[in-house]
């Protein structure tokens, strides 16, 4: 075993965030088709959580698709901003542009 995994010290991806066309009809297919749980779902966005993932459902015109990793040192890469679920997170690109939530950890 890596000795990264062994002592705990790898960073955690917390969600993955994927386009949908409608919230709600998403949500409803997800939670008949998967055992998971609706943790937050507005008009625009829904996080679901699975046993070992959050799955975010988001409205490609109101959030870009993305990967959502915690980070104890958020703020070290860019000004937080406070969602609506409390979490607070800033969005950075990787190296091909992608779109990259560093969310920090003690807000989850």
């Amino acid at each position: 075993m890596n000795a990264s995994v062994a002592n705990g010290s790898l960073d955690a991806i917390h969600h993955v965030a994927i386009s949908v066309k409608d919230i709600g009809e998403a949500v409803d297919w997800y939670t008949k088709t998967f055992r998971c749980e609706v943790t937050y779902q507005d008009a625009t966005w829904a996080m679901l959580t699975f046993s070992n993932i959050h799955l975010a459902l988001v409205l490609p015109e109101q959030h870009p698709p993305h990967l959502g990793f915690t980070h104890p040192q958020a703020e070290k890469f860019g000004p937080l901003k406070t969602h609506r679920d409390g979490t607070r997170s800033t969005y950075v690109p990787d190296c091909a542009g992608n779109a990259v939530e560093i969310l920090d950890a003690a807000s989850v």
